[in-house]
């Protein structure tokens, strides 16, 4: 995945609302980014933190900026939730992600389940439906060692037993875990911040739902999935 534009860098004022951050660009001005992040983002909101922006031109948005990365100890660290999913399914269509190959399409955001809808959707003649989870890792307490979540999350917890239902119909249900930070070769779940959802991800893998971890190179330019396991 490919930023449109080059980013702009800045340094982090404050993130405050969830959803926004004030950030002081290189040449001085002081603008009002939207931050596409409902979790806590522990570790990645120091005020001075290096960051770096976009900036829309369409007139219909309320904010032209959004922040995509953070520097953390000199490693970048993509924030905005709203692109794994797309990170993902471009890997999956370049035969990438070996594990979810040679479906004949690819559909986003169905419905699915109670009041929910997937990710991904893959679907090939003769195979069962491929539902795909995506969540975005982006904590690290510990060198070299990524964790999710990094807040609570029930929304989380849901989908793991919605995806154990599917295999339970007779469908595949995959969750990746998309590392969107390159400073980490390691990959766990955060039970003490979160332990309903360390429970409900142990039931879903004794269930038959899958779990691959896919690590991603960060950069100015854009975001690629390197690795996964």
């Amino acid at each position: 995945m490919r930023f449109s534009a080059p980013l702009v860098p800045g340094r982090l004022v404050r993130r405050y609302k969830r959803f926004l951050a004030d950030c002081r660009l290189d040449g001085g001005e002081e603008v009002t980014a939207h931050v596409a992040n409902s979790g806590s983002m522990l570790g990645l909101a120091t005020p001075g933190a290096r960051v770096f922006l976009s900036r829309s031109n369409d007139p219909k948005r309320k904010l032209a900026w959004s922040w995509e990365l953070v520097e953390v100890d000199g490693a970048l660290v993509g924030i905005n939730t709203g692109l794994p999913n797309r990170i993902v399914a471009e890997a999956i269509a370049d035969g990438r992600i070996p594990a979810l190959a040679g479906y004949d399409r690819l559909r986003r955001e169905v419905a699915y389940g109670v009041r929910s809808r997937v990710d991904l959707l893959l679907e090939g003649e003769g195979r069962p439906a491929c539902y795909v989870e995506v969540k975005s890792v982006t904590l690290s307490r510990r060198a070299g060692l990524a964790e999710f979540p990094d807040a609570v999350t029930m929304r989380g917890a849901k989908h793991l037993g919605e995806l154990a239902a599917m295999v339970g119909a007779g469908a595949r249900a995959v969750l990746v875990y998309l590392v969107q930070r390159g400073d980490c070769a390691a990959f766990e779940i955060a039970a003490d911040i979160d332990p309903v959802y360390a429970a409900a991800a142990r039931a879903a893998v004794l269930a038959g739902v899958e779990t691959l971890v896919a690590h991603a190179d960060v950069t100015t330019g854009g975001i690629e999935i390197r690795t996964v396991f």
